[in-house]
């Protein structure tokens, strides 16, 4: 499933308000909360973890992983929170717009 524009920027910092975790943690924990649906491709994920980390929204530090390497590890600042909850209410405004415009599954007809 394709992304939105600027959703992977809300995905990461919701997911890194349960603490901290490496890149593939973040990709890991955002396809099993999506059912697998949402495949974090490395590609996209790292320039964004870059890029909230210039806004003062993530901060970063080495640390050891669970399998005893050394991994970047992200975690939620101050500023990051409440960048979430604003990110969280235009995601609802859309989410209800768009639910509006759609309305009822439509049936199919034969």
């Amino acid at each position: 499933m394709d992304l939105l524009q600027g959703t992977l920027d809300m995905l990461v910092l919701r997911t890194l308000l349960a603490g901290p975790l490496h890149g593939y943690g973040i990709a890991k924990a955002i396809r099993g909360a999506s059912h697998e649906a949402l495949q974090i491709e490395f590609g996209s994920l790292y320039p964004a973890l870059k890029r909230l980390e210039a806004k003062g929204w993530v901060a970063s530090a080495w640390e050891t992983s669970e399998h005893h390497r050394r991994a970047r590890y992200y975690r939620l600042t101050a500023a990051g929170r409440k960048q979430l909850v604003r990110e969280h209410s235009k995601w609802a405004d859309f989410v209800s717009a768009v639910g509006r415009v759609m309305g009822p599954v439509p049936e199919a007809k034969a």
